[in-house]
C-alpha cells in the first residue's frame, strides 16, 4: 500500500450476504444428515475382484443381490416430504438400476442350460426338451438316396423308388432362372393336360403365373462367344387377378379355365381363351372380409364351389345363382385348408389352428340357425396345429402339421358310409406317422401334401416340400420314394404339387421360382 494513504476499512456485511452465507451452512448441515441417512439405506457395494495376471475361463457363476428391505420412514423419524425422504426414493432407485444393469451383464464362460432357464414361467426342462425342438433347416443335405434305395428288400417298392428317383430336374433353365411369379408362391397347380407340362402359381401379391416347360432352353454357346452376351429368359406370363394372396388353384374337367380363390375374400374363374377373370364368388359387402384360405370344385357336380375361410367357415356356393350360399361355422380357429374325397366328395376334411383334423359329411346337415353345420363324424388332434389335409382317391389323408409329423390316415371304407356314420377314436388313428421337418418360420410358406389324383400306375403317392431344399414323395403307406433335388435350387421348394396322371412334379419358393422335375 503506498505510504500516506489512509487505511480502507472493511464495509459491514448486507442482509443478503448474511442471509446466503446461512443458506450455505445449512445445505451443508442437510447433506451431511443425506450421507448418514443414504448408509444406513443403501447396499453397501461388492468389492471388485483383484486383476490376475492370467485371465482363466471359470463356469458362470449365478450372481444374486440381495434387495433392501423396506423401511418406514415414520420409524426412521424422517418425514414423508421432507428432503430426507426424496433422497431415501432416491437411492431406492438408483439401486433399482444397478440391478437391472447386472441382469443385463455378459456372463463370461460356459452356460449349462439346465440352469438357464428363462424367468417368468413354467418352462419345460425334461432332459433332452432342447434336442427335441432343434430339428433346423440343412441346405442340400439329402435324408434318402442311393443308399435308401439299395437297402431296399422288397422288389416292388424297390422298383418304384428306383423309378421316382429318376425324375430329372428341367434341364431347359435352371430352377433360379425361372421367376414364375413376383412374390413369395403361395399356390401352386398343374393344368390337368398331358400333351406338356403347364403350371400355374399363385404368390402373396395376388399375381398367377404361368409357365409353359415345352419351350425351348437357350442355345449351347461356344467357348469363342462373347459370355457377356444377354441369355435367353424363359418366357413366363403373370396376370394380377387378386388383391392379396392366392391360396389354391381348381381346374375344371374342360380344361379352359382355371379357378383361383384368394386372402382378399374373392374367388375368380380366369377363362384362358377369352383371357378374362370373373369374379364367381365374393361377400355382398367390400368391407366384409372373408379370407379364403382354399377352394375345391367337385368332380361329379362342376357348378358347385367349396371354400373355408380364415374365421374357421366352410361354404358351398352355386355357382350358376350368385345368391345361393350356405356357411357353417365349423370352429372359432383358422381353417389352414380342406379336401373333398376325389370320388366321394359328399365327405370333407378339414385341417385347423385348433390342432384337429375333422370328418364331415355334408349329406347330414344338424343343428337350427346359425349352429347349423354339416354330420361331424369324427376328429383327431394332434399336439400342435394341423397345416392341411389332401384325401387320395383310395380315401388316405395325408396331414402335416407342426408338431413335425406327417400323418396318413386310412379310411379305404368310405364308400361303405352311410349317413350318420360316426368314426370312433380308433377309426380316427394315423396309420402311419413319418418324421417331418415342417417348421417353415416367416418367410416360408407353409408345407402341404399333395396326392397324385389319378396316378397312370394305380399307386397311390404325394409330395411335400422339404426344409433342406428337395421335395419328397411318399407312397400311402408311409415309404418315401424319393427325394428330389438338384443343382440351382437355391432355395426351399416348399409348395409342392403332383400332376394329376403324369409323374411331373413341381415346387415353389418364397423367390418365385420354379422347380420341375419330369
Amino acid at each position: 500500500m503506498p505510504p500516506g494513504r489512509p487505511k480502507k476499512e472493511k464495509p459491514e456485511m448486507s442482509a443478503f450476504e448474511r442471509k446466503r452465507l446461512e443458506n450455505i451452512a445449512a445445505n451443508q448441515a442437510m447433506l451431511k444428515d443425506l450421507s448418514t441417512t443414504a448408509q444406513k439405506i443403501a447396499p453397501k457395494p461388492t468389492p471388485k475382484p483383484k486383476p490376475t495376471a492370467a485371465r482363466k475361463r471359470t463356469a458362470a457363476v449365478k450372481k444374486e443381490y440381495t434387495e433392501p428391505r423396506r423401511t418406514s420412514l415414520r420409524r426412521a423419524g424422517i418425514e414423508a416430504d421432507s428432503e430426507t425422504a426424496k433422497r431415501k426414493a432416491e437411492v431406492e432407485e438408483a439401486y433399482a438400476k444397478e440391478v437391472s444393469a447386472a441382469k443385463r451383464q455378459r456372463v463370461s464362460g460356459d452356460i449349462n442350460i439346465k440352469d438357464a432357464v428363462a424367468e417368468g414361467k413354467k418352462w419345460n426342462k425334461d432332459d433332452g426338451f432342447l434336442s427335441g425342438i432343434m430339428r433346423g433347416a440343412q441346405p442340400n443335405l439329402r435324408t434318402f438316396g442311393e443308399d435308401d434305395i439299395k437297402e431296399t428288400t422288397d422288389e416292388g417298392l424297390k422298383a418304384l423308388r428306383e423309378r421316382m428317383s429318376a425324375l430329372d430336374l428341367y434341364e431347359g433353365f435352371e430352377p433360379n432362372r425361372i421367376k414364375i411369379t413376383p412374390e413369395r408362391i403361395y399356390a401352386l397347380g398343374f393344368h390337368p393336360t398331358e400333351e406338356k407340362p403347364l403350371i400355374f402359381a399363385g404368390d402373396k401379391l395376388g399375381n398367377l403365373g404361368i409357365f409353359d416347360a415345352s419351350q425351348a432352353g437357350p442355345e449351347i454357346k461356344n467357348e469363342d462367344e462373347d459370355e457377356d452376351e444377354d441369355e435367353t429368359e424363359p418366357a413366363v406370363t403373370a396376370f394380377k387377378v387378386h388383391a392379396r394372396s392366392i391360396t389354391s388353384f381348381v381346374f375344371p374337367a374342360d380344361g379352359n379355365s382355371v379357378v383361383s380363390g384368394s386372402y382378399d375374400s374373392s374367388v375368380r374363374r380366369l377363362d384362358l381363351q377369352k383371357e378374362v377373370a370373373v369374379e364367381v364368388f365374393a361377400p355382398n359387402s367390400l368391407d366384409m372380409s372373408m379370407g379364403i384360405s382354399s377352394i375345391a370344385i367337385p368332380s361329379s357336380d362342376p357348378d358347385l364351389l367349396m371354400f373355408s375361410t380364415l374365421e374357421g367357415e366352410f361354404g358351398r356356393h352355386d355357382l350358376r345363382t350368385p345368391n345361393d350360399t350356405e356357411i357353417w361355422q365349423l370352429t372359432d380357429k383358422k381353417i389352414g385348408g380342406f379336401t373333398l374325397h376325389p370320388l366321394r366328395p359328399h365327405l370333407v376334411a378339414t385341417a385347423s389352428l385348433d390342432r384337429t383334423l375333422k370328418i364331415w359329411d355334408l349329406r347330414k346337415i344338424t343343428g337350427k340357425g346359425e349352429s347349423r353345420i354339416p354330420n361331424l363324424m369324427g376328429e383327431h388332434e394332434s399336439r400342435l396345429s394341423v397345416s392341411h389335409p389332401s384325401w387320395s382317391p383310395a380315401g388316405h389323408v395325408a396331414t402335416s402339421s407342426y408338431d413335425d409329423t406327417i400323418k396318413i390316415h386310412s379310411f379305404l371304407d368310405a364308400g361303405s358310409w352311410q349317413i350318420g356314420h360316426d368314426l370312433d377314436k380308433k377309426a380316427m388313428e394315423p396309420s402311419s406317422i413319418i418324421k417331418h421337418n415342417n417348421q417353415t418360420g416367416r418367410w416360408v410358406t407353409i408345407l402341404k401334401p399333395q396326392w397324385q389324383l389319378q396316378p397312370q400306375d394305380g399307386i397311390q403317392k404325394f409330395v411335400i416340400g422339404n426344409m433342406n431344399r428337395f421335395v419328397d414323395v411318399y407312397s400311402s403307406d408311409g415309404e418315401q420314394l424319393a427325394q428330389l433335388g438338384g443343382d440351382g435350387i437355391t432355395a426351399v421348394p416348399a409348395v409342392a404339387h403332383f400332376h394329376p396322371t403324369k409323374d411331373w412334379v413341381a415346387g415353389g419358393t418364397a423367390s418365385g421360382k420354379l422347380c420341375l422335375w419330369m
